[in-house]
């Protein structure tokens, strides 16, 4: 399939996406976590090109081969910290919405709370929303993995 968007993003747009970023990362979460739950958002959303970004991104900042293979099992896995397990609850409640789940439930809030500070954790949420937005955007657009951003 080829990507269906052939002309350049919007400035004004970019820009935008950079600041909503530049908050995201200045909130004192690890890069590593943003990228677990970049990752295993895509995951469920099936969106290769931010599957292959998350994959390329977490590997730029020392994750493991085990790791990236074993975040769609985390639960069944020894590999992930306590912290890392929070987030990507998180993560995973907060997209999966359309499936008929709760969403985020007061245990999964309090479970993240315990790891993540007031400044941390709406940035931990910021993170999963603009992931849900991008995968829905490439969806509809066709963009096809292998390109980083």
């Amino acid at each position: 399939m080829e990507a269906r968007l052939k002309s350049e993003p919007n400035a004004d747009v970019t820009t935008a996406i950079q600041h909503l970023y530049k908050a995201i990362h200045s909130s004192g979460v690890a890069p590593l976590v943003m990228d677990l739950v970049h990752l295993r958002v895509s995951q469920i959303n099936g969106c290769s090109p931010c599957v292959y970004a998350a994959v390329h991104s977490a590997r730029k900042h020392g994750e493991s081969d085990e790791r990236l293979h074993s975040v769609v099992a985390w639960r069944e896995t020894p590999f992930f910290t306590d912290a890392e397990r929070a987030a990507l609850a998180l993560a995973e409640a907060a997209t999966r919405i359309q499936d008929g789940a709760p969403g985020v439930t007061d245990e999964i809030w309090e479970a993240a709370a315990a790891h993540f500070d007031d400044r941390q954790l709406p940035s931990i949420l910021l993170e999963v929303s603009l992931t849900n937005m991008f995968n829905r955007i490439n969806r509809a657009t066709g963009e096809q993995a292998g390109k980083t951003w």
